[in-house]
């Protein structure tokens, strides 16, 4: 049976951004452990969050151009903005933060002018009452991680939080989006335990970095829906920004 008009589509890392690129009206990337819940912790309190590739050298130099703070790497300490969602619960209004991250910040960099959301499990149905409009085709892609060898290594935070999402829409899925949704409702009496016993769940808890992994399974804590605008996320109206 073909499908009944426009809906939402899901897919994995960059090439499952790009494949759903053409289609989609709307994208959300989702990265739970951590970009996106750092996205959502840091809009929420009024500050605007700048994605930036990992890793590149010229990040100081494009912080200072765009008047921002450039985050640290986690293992800074010293109470710098950093990827970790704890580092950003005292950002004021107003601030600008250039954010690194190998995953969901390089996919958001490469939506081009398609309208995006960044999307997890705290702010899961915010961000599908924004990006669901009537007649829209919706993209969600599921950030992942990375393998020794910079593979995609398929993280199931993600799966969840996409499921998350694609579960408080409305629009009809595709067998993509519905599984990602099943996986949601399968686990979602355990969601927490799950997630703080998954791979990259783990990894964070071992390194000292438990809270953020808290902060990340607080599933609808927020109401906050971070749209990408011109070079940034904020809290706002994406319709002052659709066509």
């Amino acid at each position: 049976m073909s499908p009944p008009g426009p809906g939402v589509d899901f897919g994995w890392g960059l090439q499952g951004l790009l494949s759903l690129l053409p289609k989609s009206d709307v994208v959300v990337i989702v990265d739970v452990l951590s970009f996106c819940t750092a996205v959502d912790i840091a809009t929420s309190r009024g500050a605007r969050i700048l994605p930036f590739p990992h890793g590149h050298s010229d990040a100081e130099s494009y912080a200072k151009s765009r008047g921002a703070v450039l985050a640290r790497p986690r293992s800074a300490g010293g109470g710098q903005f950093s990827l970790s969602p704890e580092t950003l619960k005292t950002v004021t209004n107003g601030t600008r933060i250039v954010l690194p991250s190998p995953n969901g910040s390089r996919l958001s960099r490469e939506t081009g002018g398609v309208p995006t959301f960044a999307g997890c499990l705290r702010n899961a149905a915010a961000i599908a009452q924004a990006s669901s409009t009537p007649g829209s085709s919706i993209g969600v892609v599921a950030a992942g991680e990375r393998w020794p060898d910079g593979s995609l290594r398929p993280a199931i935070e993600d799966l969840l939080g996409a499921g998350a999402i694609i579960q408080n829409m409305t629009v009809w899925p595709s067998p993509d989006a519905e599984a990602a949704r099943a996986a949601f409702h399968a686990l979602r009496d355990r969601l927490q335990d799950v997630i703080r016993d998954s791979q990259s769940g783990r990894e964070l808890i071992e390194a000292g970095y438990a809270g953020d992994v808290e902060i990340a399974v607080e599933l609808d804590a927020s109401r906050t829906a971070p749209f990408l605008h011109s070079d940034g996320y904020s809290s706002a109206s994406p319709d002052r920004f659709r066509k």
